[in-house]
């Protein structure tokens, strides 16, 4: 396994030069006010039992002010075991965070009040997070259970719906609109986009992030296609992107909230929401190796939140994937909040009941570590530290259970996004592990 270094990254961005230019803006976004924390270890990382200090500056135009800033001190995602506050001079000061006496991560939150408005900022710091393991249990029928459903899925023949997409066609790449049946009562939707000059080339899936949503930007990462891939964005819902803004309304309105879905059935294993969508990734996958055009060797999955805790769970079940890109996975660890610290999206704790034994017994048989315990093929795994969505305490545990080839990129500032360089570069990372 091997991190990736800041020369990579430095080389990774100047290969992106054939990528579209963007709007450059300054950080903080149009913002006057701008926080700077850095911590004494510059990995942001320490051993269990070893002090962590952050020297914090609050500026204004860049310029730094004396103000009184007040800070909380706690675990990751849990609530503060420590509170002061702290008078800046010429804009600065050290603020001792303390020491954790097991792994884990440590939270400092700042707040500075400028003219009545409040500033807030973050940020975590580690200590000892190799050592960090999950809570969830490993189910002694876990491999059967999944054998059986996707066995049970695949008694539905593999039915395709799809028409091409003139709107999203290009010189060089195709697009195509799927609709694929994944079993008796399911359909997921998506985009196939593809290179247009004849040949062979590998597939890559794209699973979603969290929330009942279509597929708005079918272009967003269409360099992919670009360099040779045939990829399938995909959503999991049945929702067609085609369909009226009146017409998703009436259908996302069915769940109770945004993400209600990843709650239903949650008392029992057999009935639970996220069974169908877990063997629906592995469907894709069926439809994607049955392209004429496929390599016949290469299988890529690749998302983010919900859909880097999708890729590593079909890169589990379904040993045709070949490598695996995975950003910030939620649903990893989820019950880890009843061993009295952070546990993964989406955050089954703030709800009442939610954590119960049943609850929890089924959580065991769709949590992402029990996957990830799983894997052989190689994973690129990226997250951050400040990231509140996808804590990385989870990120961690997941990341300590992949005994399969890997390599992760940590960027410690990130909360819970990626950069355009950053997503291109795991495109790059793709390229790299192909079998000719």
């Amino acid at each position: 396994m091997k991190q990736i270094t800041l020369k990579t990254i430095c080389m990774l961005m100047l290969l992106t030069a054939e990528m579209p230019a963007l709007a450059v803006e300054n950080y903080p976004y149009r913002s006057d006010y701008l926080w700077l924390t850095v911590p004494d270890h510059a990995d942001w990382l320490y051993k269990v039992g070893e002090k962590a200090k952050v020297e914090v500056t609050f500026c204004k135009y860049g310029i730094p002010q004396d103000v009184e800033v007040s800070y909380e001190i706690g675990p990751d995602e849990m609530p503060a075991t420590n509170k002061g506050k702290v008078r800046l001079k010429n804009g600065r000061a050290t603020i001792d965070m303390g020491t954790m006496k097991q792994p884990g991560f440590l939270d400092l939150r700042l707040t500075a009040t400028v003219a009545d408005k409040k500033y807030e900022h973050h940020v975590k710091v580690g200590f000892s997070p190799e050592l960090l393991k999950p809570y969830t249990k490993n189910p002694q029928d876990f491999d059967e259970f999944w054998k059986a459903n996707l066995e049970e899925a695949r008694k539905t023949h593999l039915h395709v719906d799809c028409k091409k997409v003139d709107a999203y066609c290009t010189d060089e790449t195709d697009m195509y609109l799927l609709k694929i049946r994944t079993d008796s009562r399911h359909s997921i939707y998506g985009y196939l986009s593809k290179p247009k000059k004849a040949g062979k080339f590998p597939v890559v899936l794209c699973p979603p992030g969290a929330g009942i949503k279509t597929i708005k930007e079918p272009m967003r990462q269409i360099y992919y296609a670009k360099n040779g891939f045939i990829r399938l964005e995909m959503e999991i819902h049945g929702l067609n992107p085609e369909m009226t803004e009146e017409q998703f309304h009436d259908i996302s309105t069915a769940f109770s909230r945004e993400n209600g879905y990843v709650e239903n059935g949650l008392d029992d294993r057999d009935n639970y929401y996220m069974k169908h969508v877990y063997t629906g990734c592995v469907r894709a996958i069926d439809y994607l190796c049955s392209l004429q055009e496929w390599d016949g060797k290469n299988v890529f999955v690749q998302g983010g939140s919900q859909g880097g805790a999708l890729s590593l769970i079909t890169a589990a079940l379904d040993k045709r994937v070949t490598a695996c890109v995975a950003n910030h996975p939620a649903l990893s660890d989820v019950a880890g909040y009843l061993d009295n610290r952070a546990g993964g999206w989406p955050h089954m704790n703030r709800d009442n009941n939610m954590l119960t034994p049943q609850k929890v017994e089924t959580l065991q048989y769709y949590d992402v570590v029990n996957f990830a315990r799983r894997i052989t093929c190689p994973v690129y795994l990226t997250w951050g530290y400040n990231d509140n969505v996808c804590p990385p305490t989870t990120s961690y545990i997941v990341w300590n259970l992949i005994t399969a080839p890997k390599e992760s990129l940590i960027t410690p500032i990130n909360e819970h996004w990626t950069t355009t360089e950053t997503n291109y570069g795991q495109m790059l990372w793709l390229k790299g592990k192909m079998k000719e």
